[in-house]
């Protein structure tokens, strides 16, 4: 089991859940309105139809305590675990109405993050005695950021920057930009190292091997490695000779990250695990 920590306040992940549950809510939930006496009590079972990793429980939870208080939620496992076909992973009972109503947008939380989770627990292991770390990046769904990031964490791998914020990433764009009016790739790095906050780190993108001089003279922490393949990969380590953390990024999968992780890397990132994963197959069972 992972230990993990939802990047949200009580207050704010019930906001989020209050947004989503207005998203669906509309008016109500004509159908359970019309078809479910208010007094009937019911229990279901929120059961894994496959095997993953657990990531959301405590925001399946949120929907049914902001939906409705008198809905009692029990959890059998944490986010972080890997379980089986057929685990049944939260129990819940109370009016049958609530369950009801709050079923598919749980079911929706909890069915997105595990997904992230798996897919991240299978990059992991493939990247298992390399000493590369996997991170994600900003491709994530509008709104739901910090959740998916927290299930990337919930599968084992680590969280790049959050919002742009958080550091300083030099990109292609900026590059070209730049270029446009006259300034060179090792002035570029040194305007943005220059004008970084304290503590920030700065990264730069690069899809040239001699591109990398510049990139190191001009003071980045980080050198970006985009869509370069694993011997490529190789020949960058060694021209970067330890003077920058290095970065693989760009075309990474499950059948070649291994590969870019041999070839040295410091860092594998990969969008996919955000912006590519599978919701898992969860299900919720009345008794």
């Amino acid at each position: 089991m992972r230990v993990v920590a939802i990047q949200l306040s009580t207050d704010e992940l019930q906001a989020q859940v209050r947004r989503a549950l207005a998203e669906d809510l509309g008016w109500g939930d004509v159908t359970t309105q019309a078809l479910v006496d208010p007094t009937v009590q019911a229990r279901g079972v929120v059961a894994f139809r496959e095997a993953g990793v657990v990531a959301g429980l405590p925001v399946a939870a949120a929907v049914f305590a902001v939906l409705d208080p008198a809905v009692r939620w029990q959890s059998h496992h944490a986010d972080g675990d890997a379980v089986a076909t057929g685990t049944s992973v939260a129990e819940i009972s109370g009016p049958a109405a609530s369950l009801l109503t709050g079923e598919r947008l749980a079911l929706n939380y909890l069915q997105r993050l595990s997904g992230i989770a798996t897919l991240t627990a299978r990059y992991v292991q493939e990247l298992e005695g390399t000493g590369a770390r996997l991170v994600d990046t900003r491709k994530t769904t509008p709104g739901l950021r910090s959740l998916e990031k927290y299930a990337v964490r919930c599968g084992g791998g680590s969280n790049h920057r959050h919002g742009l914020s958080d550091g300083v990433l030099v990109k292609d764009n900026h590059i070209a930009i730049l270029g446009r009016q006259g300034v060179s790739l090792q002035a570029a790095v040194a305007r943005a190292r220059a004008a970084a906050p304290h503590g920030l780190r700065v990264e730069v993108e690069v899809d040239r091997l001699d591109q990398i001089e510049d990139v190191i003279a001009g003071g980045a922490d980080i050198v970006l490695l985009d869509n370069m393949p694993a011997p490529v990969l190789a020949e960058a380590v060694r021209l970067v000779a330890g003077r920058a953390l290095t970065e693989a990024s760009g075309g990474i999968t499950l059948a070649n990250a291994r590969a870019c992780a041999e070839a040295g890397v410091d860092l594998i990132s990969v969008g996919a695990l955000t912006h590519s994963a599978r919701a898992l197959d969860i299900g919720l069972d009345f008794e």
